[in-house]
């Protein structure tokens, strides 16, 4: 099984951070009898107008004013794989996921 999910011309602004990409992109994929796999595209990425070095690896973590970003968010289980290619959390203000994909087998 396999899930995609795609955003054109990000640009966000939470609780006075804002975040632009040309491309966020999530795929998800799950085989039965087989770990999970995911994986996020961002494209120039920029968290308030300076570039982010997306390292491909999951759950990297950027530390924003009252919160954080993580990009390539992966969640794996035996049955069911999701990845969120960004995850904006500002505590106590805000929980934004752009871009995400879910996969399992059932």
């Amino acid at each position: 099984m396999a899930s995609e999910a795609s955003v054109a011309a990000l640009a966000l602004s939470v609780a006075g951070t804002t975040i632009g990409a040309d491309l966020v992109m999530a795929r998800a994929l799950a085989v039965l009898g087989a770990a999970g796999s995911g994986a996020s595209n961002l494209d120039n990425l920029a968290i308030n107008g300076v570039p982010v070095p997306v390292s491909g690896g999951p759950n990297q973590t950027i530390y924003i004013p009252g919160g954080l970003v993580v990009i390539n968010e992966q969640q794996t289980s035996p049955t069911s794989t999701v990845v969120n290619a960004l995850h904006v959390t500002v505590y106590g203000v805000a929980d934004v996921v752009i871009g995400s994909a879910t996969a399992g087998i059932y």
